[in-house]
């Protein structure tokens, strides 16, 4: 498999657009014939992070690069960022507006999720500035 990356732009409180890259991603990651449950992973990542992105984050960019061993999802957003990342990261805790809970969404596991489905997670945040999120996905060799 050759080295490949593609970057998605995510808009902010765009819920007619909401996830169209996450839904591309899967469609590439099933054009290369990769493992349909890594596929399932991946797409639950993507798409919560975009989500989290659309509801909370203002404007950001989804990238995927993928090479021989892993794949990385990359997500940055210029919104408020995230006061407790600690606190986040439990299932359950949400700062949903109700708007978005009326939607069905907020229901504090988009991070949670994401973490659990990823061989590797990281998330950095600043208040006022936005917030990274990198999670790694190990293909078998």
């Amino acid at each position: 498999m050759s080295d490949l990356k593609k970057t998605f732009h995510v808009k902010g409180k765009d819920f007619t657009h909401a996830g169209e890259a996450s839904v591309n991603i899967k469609n590439m990651l099933k054009s290369i014939g990769l493992d349909p449950k890594l596929i399932r992973r991946i797409g639950i990542c993507g798409y919560e992070g975009e989500m989290n992105m659309v509801m909370h984050g203002g404007d950001g960019i989804l990238s995927i690069e993928i090479d021989s061993d892993r794949i990385m999802l990359d997500l940055n957003d210029n919104g408020p960022g995230i006061e407790d990342t600690e606190l986040a990261m439990k299932e359950g805790y949400s700062t949903a507006k109700d708007e978005f809970r009326e939607m069905g969404f907020g229901a504090g596991m988009g991070l949670p999720n994401m973490k659990k489905n990823s061989d590797q997670f990281n998330i950095e945040s600043r208040v006022g500035e936005g917030t990274q999120v990198q999670m790694v996905f190990f293909l078998k060799t």
